[in-house]
């Protein structure tokens, strides 16, 4: 971990520049693409070059653990679906594939914390730390190490797809009652309060979020005003922000992007810019979610998400469909012609 947060750098100012000024002579008017010209810019300096590389071919890494919180009746659904759901990616048969189909990403399930031996499959990345973490209403979901060994799966995993060529990351996340501790996290990290962050997971009546409500706070109140992201990620999070967080520190390592999707890949990114604030460079939201956490941490990112389609799914869903935008904000720098090739008059 420590080499990976050593390895982050800040954008480099010179290629951004390049990019600010070749947007100014392309044929189009200046400044008329929004934020797809903010992306661009950005992400040039992310590479350290002009035109950045076009963002492809990407790969879906989807986060797998389950939670002792589940044990507080916090999600309708039986805790047995996050391993059913495992062994529906692999198959190909989740929206996560087909979506992934639709735009030519790679989707590979990595194994953190599922409270169920997976056997061996192509497209699995067995990395379990334990089988689900500890009930984070009566005390700390995970050991510090265990924490950190997450992130450093996350690390690894990311170094694993850019070396297999990937040159865009998609985090998605599975995990019965995840977004309980999503909801932890993004408090903790933003210093919301928890009636802000936490919303109906995968749809909850009244009296169930307001329960949900109350063991985040329950969660929140063990925190010491000085804990650190390790500390933070320890008591209340999920092998899967964790390693999600880590996944985010190999992105920005690596120098690609990597595009989030819902509530839980925003709470492991907080994490990952807890340790290490730089890590932002490297992040693009790929859509708003309907949770409120998700908003309220994009918020504190600084991210503005590409689309909004009320989507609250996770697996990388919405992440997925917001790909081919960011390779377009890409495209222009590549293949746009300017004024003078064009031979189009300026204003």
């Amino acid at each position: 971990m420590r080499e990976t947060l050593d390895a982050i750098r800040p954008l480099d100012e010179e290629a951004m520049a390049a990019a600010r000024a070749r947007h100014d002579r392309l044929t189009k008017p200046a400044g008329s693409l929004g934020t797809l010209e903010e992306l661009s810019i950005r992400l040039a300096g992310l590479a350290g070059t002009c035109p950045p590389p076009l963002p492809a071919p990407a790969a879906v890494a989807v986060f797998a653990g389950d939670h002792g919180v589940h044990a507080q009746g916090v999600s309708p659904w039986p805790q047995e679906v996050t391993v059913q759901m495992v062994a529906n990616y692999l198959a190909g048969g989740a929206v996560i594939n087909a979506f992934a189909r639709e735009i030519g990403a790679d989707v590979h399930v990595v194994d953190v914390g599922v409270a169920t031996a997976i056997d061996d499959a192509p497209g699995l990345i067995q990395a379990k730390i334990r089988p689900g973490t500890a009930d984070l209403a009566t005390g700390p979901a995970m050991t510090l190490d265990e924490a950190q060994a997450a992130i450093e799966t996350g690390i690894r995993v990311a170094g694993q797809l850019v070396g297999g060529g990937a040159r865009i990351l998609v985090a998605g996340d599975m995990g019965i009652a995840n977004t309980t501790p999503a909801a932890a996290l993004i408090a903790a990290f933003t210093g919301r309060d928890a009636g802000e962050v936490t919303g109906r997971g995968t749809g909850i009546d009244d009296h169930t979020h307001h329960h949900k409500i109350a063991v985040v706070r329950t969660a929140l109140r063990r925190l010491p005003a000085d804990a650190g992201p390790l500390r933070v990620l320890a008591e209340v999070g999920g092998l899967e922000h964790a390693a999600i967080a880590g996944f985010a520190l190999g992105a920005a390592a690596h120098r690609v992007p990597l595009v989030l999707d819902g509530v839980n890949t925003v709470a492991g990114a907080l994490a990952a810019a807890a340790l290490h604030p730089g890590v932002t460079a490297a992040l693009v939201a790929g859509h708003r979610s309907v949770e409120p956490g998700a908003t309220a941490g994009l918020a504190h990112l600084g991210l503005e998400p590409l689309v909004d389609l009320r989507m609250r799914l996770g697996e990388g869903t919405g992440a997925v469909l917001a790909l081919p935008i960011v390779s377009a904000a890409v495209r222009v720098l590549h293949d746009v012609a300017t004024f003078d090739s064009a031979g189009v008059t300026e204003k």
